[in-house]
């Protein structure tokens, strides 16, 4: 039986430990995320060649696009809750609830229908080699009906991280990495399903971590879901559409700036393609803890924002800070020594498709390595605007990362070569991060100078 302990209170205690601590089990769970993620790709490499393995790589950004949106309204919509939660506002907190979940059903089946229209004509667009177009199909097709699987996973997730209670993911997603291994094997090397069986392994085990994570909001003593909770309250809508919309807008700000990206990879040909996937595969580990964080501080913000506690907002990005920059030097060191037997797991082929693949897949993750702080910052100023209910410059830095990513990516390869792809995303993180940064401490001194204002007025 999930234990309601789980849920905690971020107003009172050390930051530095509250968001540590929380960002653990998170972090723990995406690497088993990941693990996963590397997993099926490092099967699907080794034991369908150098063509499925650029395929995966071809519906990345597609994938990631649509993912991007749900996990943006899921979050979006938790920081209502985190707020509701930190002012002790049970009502408010099932209110919230009940509609983020009616609007999450619809959500959901919009994007099934419009995922499953769009992506053919998107794929030939962005260049796809025939080669593995059929492949890139293929995935997309089966991942993108299992979107209410994994919107219900997201939703219930988030609610969940917005009480504070981080392990209950943890543990949805070590179970669904330890199944969807487990069925990688199967499906892909015992009854040889390619691709497809890979996919069809994920949306399973994202089935077994919704279920899971159900389970444990059943079991939160202060959730008190009534009927009417369910049907949509206009205003608490609005609310939740106003926090989660802009945070779903610059993940696929973000995702179509990739793909425009993935288009001018293409045109470098297929172990160009794969070379560059098996980088981008290991991204997403490096991207772990930065993201871990991110949850932490939005979280940790949003319930101290709701307690009107300033000065502990300030104190744990502080902490926050220093901790993720600490972080993001570790893993760099780590993989500029070992990234390269990362790699090695990807690609298989001749000598000669394992040689080149693996130089561009090596060059490219140790330039994303070297620059790797720039992006821990971005993520903790990010969700930190987030926590203070702003979701609109962090869209805004969405639309700042495509602008300079497609830039760079269009105009920089015809001065320097292909080489140039790989500054596309470093330079979409520096001005991301500027952005970010700039506007958070603009924000906390208007926010600093309106409290004192309240404070001054009410002791006279």
């Amino acid at each position: 039986m999930a234990k309601t302990e789980r849920i905690q209170n971020m107003t009172k205690g050390s930051p530095a430990k509250l968001i540590f601590t929380f960002a653990i089990p998170l972090m723990l769970g995406n690497v088993f995320q990941q693990f996963y993620t590397v997993v099926d790709t490092a099967i699907v490499g080794q034991a369908l060649g150098v063509n499925a393995l650029a395929a995966l790589g071809a519906a990345d950004w597609l994938n990631w696009l649509v993912l991007g949106l749900i996990q943006g309204f899921a979050q979006g919509f938790s920081i209502y809750m985190a707020q509701r939660f930190g002012a002790e506002d049970h009502e408010g907190l099932n209110r919230s609830i009940g509609a983020t979940i009616s609007l999450s059903a619809v959500i959901s089946i919009l994007t099934v229908i419009l995922s499953q229209v769009a992506m053919a004509p998107v794929l030939r667009a962005m260049n796809t080699p025939e080669e593995i177009i059929g492949g890139a199909f293929t995935y997309l097709r089966i991942m993108f009906a299992g979107i209410p699987i994994i919107m219900a996973y997201n939703v219930l997730a988030s609610i969940l991280r917005a009480l504070g209670d981080s392990k209950t993911p943890l543990y949805a997603m070590v179970i669904a990495s330890i199944l969807n291994i487990g069925l990688d094997l199967l499906f892909v090397m015992v009854f040889h399903w390619g691709i497809a069986g890979a996919v069809v392994a994920t949306v399973i085990a994202q089935l077994f971590a919704a279920l899971y994570c159900l389970r444990a909001v059943l079991h939160v003593k202060v959730i008190h879901l009534k009927k009417e909770y369910f049907r949509l309250n206009p205003e608490i809508a609005k609310r939740l559409l106003g926090l989660g919309t802009p945070v779903a807008a610059q993940n696929v700000i973000i995702a179509v700036g990739g793909m425009v990206v993935q288009s001018v990879v293409n045109r470098y040909g297929t172990l160009f393609v794969a070379g560059f996937t098996a980088t981008n595969k290991l991204y997403g580990i490096l991207e772990i803890a930065a993201v871990s964080f991110g949850y932490a501080v939005t979280t940790y913000v949003g319930q101290n924002l709701g307690a009107g506690l300033l000065d502990r907002v300030k104190k744990g990005m502080h902490s926050a800070t220093w901790i993720a920059l600490l972080t993001s030097v570790v893993i760099t060191v780590f993989v500029l020594i070992f990234g390269k037997y990362g790699i090695a797991l990807f690609i298989s082929g001749t000598a000669e498709e394992v040689s080149i693949s693996s130089q561009v897949a090596i060059h490219y993750l140790n330039i994303m390595s070297i620059c790797l702080s720039i992006l821990y910052m971005l993520h903790i100023y990010r969700s930190a605007l987030m926590g203070l209910g702003d979701t609109i410059m962090p869209m805004a830095s969405g639309i700042m990362e495509f602008l300079m990513r497609i830039g760079v990516a269009l105009f920089l390869p015809l001065i320097i070569g292909q080489e140039g792809i790989f500054y596309a995303e470093i330079t979409a993180w520096a001005g991301a991060a500027i952005l970010l940064v700039t506007t958070y401490f603009l924000r906390m001194h208007k926010l600093t100078r309106e409290l004192d204002a309240s404070q001054s007025k009410a002791g006279e």
